[in-house]
């Protein structure tokens, strides 16, 4: 075990082949607590040269460096220091999780410890991941695919989930052999830092993880706009995705995109009352409804549907809204006043559209609450495929409803969505529950739970929810290259050309 207890935090500088530097601007940015309001750490904040200077040294780490050569074993070892460090600061990073995103301890506490465990598979799973051998049908032939380093990364991660979102990137890239260049949220970059920390006491070679805050707009740009960069990882909204597909097209850059979802909980009749109800809740509702996975659109069957959304709402409008270092919280603020604003103008859309408003749709009344982003759990009832509450990622606590009557009905409606990335079903009957997850199209089906995920399964979505996938076997691969080599081990002349 590595014991550490220094504590965290260069965040006014940038970490660059190394070493913590400062911008060439000198630029720097308040991070704001989303439950006060109050400042809680200026960073730095990066421009396109010191982006430019970022790529250069990963570049330079990959070409003459010894990382990508580095046995993979080893490379493994220091990702078990790397979550050996995590969880001597656990509580720490926990804390500035909160802080900075606004969700509950508890909730950045399950994230530290999701964050370890994503560190310790893919350094069990990269050294068993053996090359193959291929059949010819030449005996004098050896036939080998193997797998290599793609390359220099630029790895951009979004604002909800900081730091496990990162993680899944830069675990994988690591293992591989890459070289990379990080990019927080400008909104919640406090968690990659401390991350970063931990990277460079682990003993990570200079110039393999590089560091750069900065907005999306000049940062982000920036990264995903120079030939030097092989791969970009990007988890965020599906306009920003499609800009940046567009971009590395270019270029010929690859890409790996989570772009979100719009995901459906389908409930049946049959289906655990207390059980059903409590799920819908928390897949709606957790984080404040700020998750990509969020289960905020309920297809629930007409015949249970009065009292199932009845109990919904009386127990939404119970869920205890506040700060997220107050224990007895169960959901924190929105991120910043700008994203309640959005979802706002959402809650406007749909009484425009017609749902009917059931509980929430306000911010809280409580005076306390004044100075954070707070919004009230909100359920629209008797909603419509058509309204753009039901299509377009709210990513707020906005639940809609809509009814079906019939099992075919449950998955049209459920597959009425541009994205796909997650979808829940609930039923007692095991036939239909199979007939329904896999008639559904999206990348992840929960059957009877909702929200849960392992390390070692891949992750990811169809349509509008992005293209590749991270977590698992497919999230390593994600950074390899594959190579076929063909061995002859008895060459002679092939005598193709014997008349010249």
């Amino acid at each position: 075990m590595i014991l550490d207890s220094e504590p965290l935090l260069h965040s006014r500088a940038l970490y660059v082949e190394g070493k913590w530097v400062s911008p060439v601007e000198g630029g720097t940015r308040e991070i704001l607590n989303p439950a006060d309001g109050t400042a809680i750490a200026v960073v730095a904040e990066a421009d396109r040269t010191d982006v430019a200077t970022a790529i250069a040294a990963a570049r330079t780490a990959f070409a003459a460096g010894h990382w990508p050569a580095t046995p993979v074993t080893e490379r493994a070892e220091l990702l078990v220091r790397i979550a050996e460090l995590l969880d001597t600061h656990r509580d720490e990073i926990a804390r500035i999780e909160t802080l900075d995103t606004g969700k509950t301890l508890s909730e950045s506490h399950t994230d530290i410890d999701d964050v370890i465990a994503v560190f310790r598979y893919y350094a069990r799973l990269a050294p068993t991941a053996a090359d193959r051998l291929v059949d010819t049908g030449n005996p004098e032939v050896i036939s080998r695919v193997v797998h290599e380093p793609v390359g220099v990364c630029a790895l951009i991660a979004p604002w909800n989930y900081p730091l496990l979102q990162m993680s899944w990137k830069i675990a994988p890239a690591l293992v591989a052999g890459c070289t990379m260049v990080a990019k927080p949220s400008e909104v919640t970059p406090l968690s990659t830092i401390a991350l970063v920390e931990l990277i460079d006491r682990a003993g990570a070679p200079p110039g393999v993880v590089n560091l750069v805050q900065g907005s999306g707009g000049v940062v982000g740009a920036a990264l995903t706009d120079n030939p030097d960069v092989d791969l970009i990882s990007f988890t965020g909204g599906a306009a920003t995705g499609a800009t940046i597909a567009r971009t590395a097209a270019e270029h010929i850059t690859r890409v790996a995109l989570e772009l979100g979802g719009k995901n459906p909980h389908l409930v049946f009749a049959d289906a655990d009352h207390d059980t059903a109800v409590d799920a819908v809740l928390t897949g709606a509702f957790l984080h404040s409804g700020q998750v990509c996975s969020a289960g905020t659109r309920l297809i629930v069957e007409e015949s249970i549907a009065d009292d199932f959304v009845a109990e919904l709402a009386h127990r939404a409008a119970r869920i205890r809204v506040g700060p997220g270092m107050d224990p007895a919280t169960r959901t924190g603020p929105l991120v910043s006043e700008e994203h309640r604003a959005k979802v706002e103008a959402y809650v406007a859309l749909g009484i425009s559209e017609g749902a009917t408003l059931i509980t929430g749709g306000k911010r809280p009344d409580d005076p306390a609450l004044e100075s954070g982003s707070f919004y009230l759990p909100t359920i629209f009832d008797h909603c419509r495929s058509d309204m753009r509450i039901v299509q377009e990622e709210t990513f707020g606590p906005l639940l809609t409803v809509e009814r079906f009557t019939t099992e075919a009905e449950a998955i049209t409606l459920g597959n009425d969505t541009d994205y796909g990335l997650a979808a829940g079903v609930r039923t007692t009957d095991p036939s239909r529950g199979e007939r329904v997850v896999r008639a559904l199209r999206h990348g992840t089906v929960w059957l009877n739970d909702f929200g849960y995920y392992t390390p070692a399964a891949e992750w990811g979505g169809y349509g509008r929810s992005g293209n590749g996938r991270e977590l698992g076997p497919g999230g390593l691969a994600e950074y390899q290259e594959t190579k076929h080599i063909w061995h002859n081990t008895a060459p002679k002349a092939g005598g193709w050309f014997t008349d010249t």
